[in-house]
């Protein structure tokens, strides 16, 4: 019993000297989230604590949704970054960078020492930021008082998310938050700067104007749209009745023409003398066919005649008449 614990024993000291002891390492960043403007270069750093004589092994990996792909690999840079990026040391320096190099990307560092593996990783985000591109707006070129008309002005470029600014006549409008110079203003609308509508729940001849609106995110220049007039008009109730009224009068002097005409019975008249026409065409086209059809028959027969005349007759008839051969009256033929 005593040998068997004492092989136990052996064995576990000889396995604990043969294990490589895998042991964690910091890695160290200046910045966790890394922000540059589109088309410029951005610094991902990655640091650590090792002596200079010490073999490392280093990668770079870009975290995303569909999974995980190297950036740094074996030595060399991989994908979109080949010939846009360079070491420093450990860390990226990631030239003229594109709104697709946002995401988060992990520096992972791992070096061989007597303790045995170590290992060690930093994750930091890189976010490209995008100036706003000219928004679109939308402005109704008229409408009625008293009507709920909305403005609306959309880019989708930027990053971060643009905001909206609403002009007419060139002047900033208010943002209506209930208190101050906004609510002295009394303010007809509703301006909303994250979505850029400009909502009127009741339109007056007063919000008659040129109106555009300006998108802005701090990155570049803000952009604007083109200026558009929005005409406000009452709603005209005298001439919308007068008009009503005129239709209606011209339809109901129509109704007494017709009635009348056909009260006087013209459109009886005007059917019995088409059918009278119709009649007398009619005639006139079966007298015309019965005269052709006859001519046609009269010469049909003559030529019969005269073709076996030709190759039936003797070669003269002296003082013939040819009625007695063909029965045409006043053919003969004499030597």
């Amino acid at each position: 019993m005593a040998s068997r614990s004492l092989r136990l024993l052996l064995f576990g000291y000889l396995g604990v000297l043969s294990y490589r002891r895998v042991s964690g390492i910091s890695i160290e960043t200046d910045n966790k989230n890394v922000k540059a403007e589109e088309f410029k270069e951005a610094i991902l750093s990655c640091k650590h604590k090792f002596s200079k004589g010490m073999s490392l092994r280093i990668e770079w990996k870009k975290i995303q949704s569909q999974g995980v792909s190297f950036v740094y690999y074996n030595g060399e840079f991989t994908g979109d970054l080949r010939g846009r990026a360079e070491m420093l040391n450990t860390g990226i320096r990631i030239r003229n960078v594109t709104r697709k190099d946002s995401g988060t990307y992990r520096c992972e560092i791992s070096a061989k020492s007597e303790e045995g593996q170590r290992l060690g990783e930093a994750t930091i985000t890189l976010t490209v930021l995008v100036a706003p591109t000219t928004p679109v707006c939308e402005v109704p070129s008229s409408a009625m008082t008293g009507t709920v008309v909305e403005l609306s002005c959309k880019e989708t470029e930027g990053s971060p998310p643009s905001e909206y600014q609403w002009y007419k006549n060139g002047v900033a409008l208010l943002e209506k938050t209930g208190t101050g110079s906004a609510r002295a203003a009394n303010i007809t609308y509703t301006m909303n700067k994250k979505s850029g509508t400009l909502l009127f729940n009741t339109v007056t001849k007063n919000d008659t104007g040129e109106y555009f609106c300006e998108a802005s995110n701090g990155i570049g220049l803000s952009q604007k749209c083109s200026v558009k007039r929005m005409q406000v008009d009452d709603l005209n109730v005298s001439g919308i009745i007068a008009a009503v009224v005129f239709v209606a009068l011209v339809m109901a002097l129509c109704g007494l023409g017709v009635f009348y005409a056909q009260k006087k019975g013209y459109f009886t008249k005007q059917s019995s003398s088409q059918k009278t026409n119709y009649q007398s065409r009619s005639e006139k086209a079966s007298i015309l066919h019965s005269a052709v059809f006859k001519k046609f028959y009269t010469t049909s027969k003559f030529l019969r005649s005269v073709m076996f005349l030709h190759t039936h007759s003797p070669p003269y008839l002296p003082n013939c008449t040819c009625n007695q051969y063909l029965e045409i009256p006043y053919l003969c033929l004499h030597l």
